[in-house]
């Protein structure tokens, strides 16, 4: 293992600047030391913490993680705080480059996409309990590892807001099922008294309640685990991409520009931003999808009083192509939904106009406010919606925990504990639950991309479903 005694002062500099048409699924390579991309986070974090800088010649180390992301800081944290591992953490760019530092900061008490009613068509009621109670356990987790992190806690819930009438019954038998059968307090509301007492969104037509939810600071939440992952004797090294990976005789031999790392052991969580290239256990396991976010200069209390907010929790419109919003404790207002396809259309000013309409839709009294930042990252969309904290192969101490599908600000904790268990060897009695059982699935043929051949194909397919979708929110 390397020598963790010494404790650079600064955060490693840029090397290179930020590339907004970064396209995971096209380019071999998520960079070499780019800087942040312009997000509120980043704008208003502060100066980043230090990290051990870039790594300088050939190294051994027990355990390597690859991304310094939520994820990845606390399986470096709990592999040092629980099972004596100090990890080597390497990061292609900045420390907590990628989705962490992108995303919309609402920790929710859910993981992967899918429904409470949607684990019990798949996996039947007693596996829909247990997942239940994992985020449940999870959520708890988060809370213990945030305490100590002043990264802008709101806490209350999390909001579900119909935004068409047609969309209440559903949420209304989601909030049943969550009382009856999963003893979760969801609640529901007319659209009088959300807009009345909650926040006037025009588009509301009711809303569902659910009562463990927190919106945080992401940057400052990531800096946050940069410190305790470092203070515990991890080393996280940026702009240090893996530009090859060899394994012989069950030893990793990660190549970076500045050294090869030798590990025993590699745990993998690099997100949206998992390159197609890294490992061919990971090519074509995630479908990388663009979230586009814009955030408005801090506003007024008049203005705050004319819009209609009264409450600093997070929302989450019912659209398939889904709106998710709040109001900071600087008064700022986020607001995030789907983006572009591709990278390269990623930067085109119409995005921006789009999400900007939506904001005033909902808001018609900010027409005319500044917007501060407009920014983008991908998200790590599995195939069947549900991420996988695995071992894919038992004979490769190979291990990662990826495919969250927008849900992974709270779960990113307890995800980076389990991998810590799992690369440790110490597996508790939830590892029989299904994220923890399999790989991550291919697409299927329903999907037209059903192996490599086929993979540049499901851009054709997610035009098509979002024009579906489109037709699905808006006009059906």
């Amino acid at each position: 293992m390397p020598d963790n005694t010494t404790f650079p002062s600064l955060a490693t500099p840029a090397r290179d600047r930020y590339d907004p048409g970064y396209d995971p699924l096209v380019d071999t390579s998520p960079g070499h030391g780019r800087d942040y991309a312009p997000t509120y986070w980043i704008g208003t974090a502060g100066e980043p913490p230090p990290d051990d800088g870039p790594v300088q010649g050939d190294m051994d180390a027990d355990v390597v993680i690859i991304g310094s992301g939520f994820t990845g800081l606390n399986a470096a944290i709990a592999l040092a705080r629980d099972h004596g591992i100090k990890a080597v953490v390497l990061e292609a760019n900045r420390a907590a480059w990628g989705c962490s530092t992108r995303n919309g900061g609402q920790a929710q008490c859910a993981s992967g996409r899918l429904s409470r009613s949607q684990w019990i068509a798949r996996w039947g009621m007693d596996t829909a309990q247990r997942m239940h109670q994992e985020c449940v356990d999870a959520m708890e987790y988060f809370k213990q590892m945030t305490a100590d992190i002043d990264c802008e806690q709101q806490p209350g819930g999390h909001w579900y807001l119909a935004h068409k009438p047609s969309v209440m019954p559903k949420l209304e038998k989601e909030a049943k099922l969550l009382r009856e059968t999963f003893n979760y307090d969801a609640k529901i509301y007319d659209a009088a008294t959300v807009r009345r007492d909650w926040v006037n969104d025009h588009e509301c037509a009711g809303a569902m309640h659910e009562p463990e939810g927190i919106g945080i600071h992401a940057a400052k939440l990531a800096f946050g685990y940069l410190r305790k992952a470092r203070a515990l004797g991890a080393r996280v090294h940026p702009a240090s991409p893996v530009i090859g990976w060899e394994t012989r005789n069950g030893i990793h031999y990660l190549k970076t520009p500045g050294g090869t790392v030798r590990a025993r052991a590699v745990g993998v969580a690099t997100g949206g931003y998992t390159s197609q290239t890294l490992h061919k256990e990971l090519k074509n396991r995630l479908l990388p999808i663009l979230s586009n976010s814009i955030a408005t200069r801090p506003l007024t209390e008049a203005e705050i009083r004319e819009a209609g907010i009264h409450t600093t929790q997070f929302f989450t419109d019912t659209r398939v192509l889904r709106h998710y919003y709040r109001l900071m404790p600087d008064r700022t207002l986020q607001i995030g939904s789907r983006s572009a396809i591709t990278g390269r259309a990623a930067p085109d000013p119409h995005y921006q106009d789009m999400l900007e309409r939506d904001l005033v839709r909902k808001f018609p009294s900010l027409k005319d406010v500044e917007i501060k930042y407009s920014y983008w990252g991908w998200v790590d969309v599995s195939h069947d919606m549900m991420p996988r904290i695995v071992q894919p192969d038992s004979k490769q101490s190979i291990y990662y925990a990826l495919g969250y599908g927008g849900n992974g600000v709270m779960y990113s904790a307890q995800a980076g504990r389990r991998l810590a268990m799992l690369i440790a060897g110490k597996p508790d009695g939830a590892f029989d639950l299904p994220i923890f059982q399999d790989r991550l699935p291919f697409p299927n043929v329903r999907e037209m991309v059903t192996s490599e051949v086929f993979a540049p194909f499901r851009r054709f397919g997610q035009r098509f479903l979002y024009k579906w979708y489109y037709l699905k929110d808006e006009v059906l």
